[in-house]
């Protein structure tokens, strides 16, 4: 698919400038990519309103330390809904300091704290040892809420791209082990299926987007020679899960010329069927990660009001 003639014309302007990502070379593809967002993010300093502080919590056991981040409003004592933030990067790329700004502008517009973890990345460290670092961090922040301020009541999930991906892995798994209540699910153009076989999943090759090829690469890293067989468990692919109900409610937006456009629709339609209270956006003109590659245009202005009103809607009532 050509999707130049289909993107929304202030997304398409910057659209030329947007490195390859080549994922034959995953050092170098995670440099370039940190480029990027470097590039995208120069004219953007620290909010003077939010403090960050870094920890190392403990692992799963037998496992290593975790790094997080913890974002709050500057002189804010009292107790305040929490988002547990997963980055995203395909499963092979990225770090906490890619969404500095965005857990910035979450902090100050929606007076919450924020938690990102920083997970180990295939292909060095395949599943479950990222998903492991996600629950750890999340068992720590919970476990920790009196200590950090955080309304242990009110903490949301979420994430962007296979950030989001385990964002839904990490409800199913929050489910399934009873221990920690989770309030709601932010996922941001989720990587959900390994089997690549929607029509989106075979449409999007371009090399300047998260296309076919980039994805079967990512998955491959995460998942190893499992990728696309019936041995994949819903926590790394969480359309595989069979039974959705119980699950928090979900903001589900994406692109309509994304990769995961059809496996966001279809988990959307899922989680309805099995009672999960779900809001799906389709982005006409969206690439992979158009709010981060266009912030200024008015298709991203529109997402992060849209994913804002959630935000408040769970945190602070209609």
């Amino acid at each position: 698919m050509d999707i130049s003639a289909r993107m929304d014309p202030e997304v398409a302007q910057v659209f030329p400038h947007l490195p390859v990502l080549d994922l034959d070379d995953i050092p170098a593809a995670r440099a370039t990519m940190m480029d990027m967002l470097a590039a995208v993010n120069k004219d953007v300093p620290p909010s003077p309103n939010v403090t960050r502080e870094d920890h190392f919590v403990p692992g799963l056991e037998g496992e290593p330390e975790v790094r997080v981040r913890h974002y709050r409003p500057v002189e804010q004592s009292e107790a305040l809904p929490c988002l547990y933030w997963i980055h995203g990067g395909g499963h092979v790329l990225g770090q906490i300091e890619q969404d500095d700004p965005m857990m910035d502008h979450v902090v100050e517009a929606i007076g919450c704290a924020v938690v990102s973890v920083d997970w180990r990345r295939p292909p060095e460290h395949p599943f479950p040892a990222p998903m492991n670092d996600c629950y750890a961090g999340l068992m720590w922040t919970y476990k920790n809420a009196a200590e950090l301020r955080i309304a242990p009541d009110h903490i949301a999930i979420g994430g962007a791209s296979s950030g989001g991906g385990s964002a839904a892995g990490l409800a199913l798994l929050a489910r399934d082990k009873g221990e920690i209540p989770v309030c709601f699910q932010l996922l941001i153009y989720p990587m959900l299926d390994d089997r690549n076989v929607t029509p989106a999943s075979h449409a999007i090759t371009d090399p300047k987007v998260w296309n076919r090829k980039s994805n079967l690469i990512g998955w491959q890293a995460y998942l190893g020679g499992a990728a696309g067989t019936d041995d994949v468990s819903p926590y790394a692919a969480p359309t595989r899960a069979v039974d959705l109900e119980g699950l928090p409610p979900a903001f589900i937006p994406v692109g309509d010329l994304d990769l995961f456009l059809d496996e966001d629709i279809e988990y959307a339609q899922r989680l309805l069927e099995a009672g999960v209270p779900t809001e799906l956006h389709v982005y006409v003109g969206g690439i992979h990660g158009f709010d981060l590659l266009a912030p200024a245009s008015g298709l991203a202005q529109r997402f992060r009001r849209d994913r804002d009103e959630a935000l408040r809607r769970v945190f602070q009532g209609p």
